[in-house]
């Protein structure tokens, strides 16, 4: 939100707050990308990281690399855990499974920025329509709705009235 509010484009999972941004500025200002918790919950019971391992070449290569420490010449191995969580471990966040959808949200940022004043029209609005996103409102909401408490009035003075 705070990223939002400073004219930046979302580029994320439809979760959270995104969920809140995708309702104020609209699917054209969002770049939504992953599975919905429907499409989880379904596919979780049979969901197998190493098929999207072996299914995706890019997905391959780039696991390859990390593997082969092309990003960590200086620490080698250091990144050998994330390998083991995403495909011995079973990707219990099932991010390989989001990320075949990432790269094509990718994709379409990349052609949306060619467009300098669409992606400034799309900046403006995500400014514009960011007000929703204030503490007070928040603060407001969540002593309704969770704490389901009521304001203190106070007077001028800081005391309570």
């Amino acid at each position: 939100m705070k990223f939002q509010l400073n004219g930046a484009l979302t580029l994320g999972t439809l979760d959270g707050a995104n969920i809140e941004i995708l309702e104020e500025v609209g699917p054209e200002n969002i770049f939504v990308f992953g599975l919905a918790s429907d499409e989880v919950a379904r596919l979780r019971p049979s969901y197998d990281p190493w098929e999207v391992y072996h299914g995706h070449a890019e997905i391959r290569r780039a696991l390859r690399m990390i593997e082969e420490d092309f990003f960590n010449l200086l620490e080698p191995g250091i990144f050998r855990p994330i390998l083991h969580s995403l495909l011995e471990g079973g990707d219990r966040y099932m991010l390989l499974a989001d990320l075949p959808s990432y790269i094509e949200a990718q994709g379409r940022v990349d052609e949306a920025y060619r467009d300098p004043a669409a992606w400034d029209e799309k900046a403006i609005i995500n400014v514009a329509r960011s007000g929703k996103f204030s503490a007070d409102r928040a603060i407001r909401e969540y002593a309704r709705e969770i704490w389901r408490i009521s304001p203190c009035p106070v007077d001028g003075e800081g005391g309570t009235a």
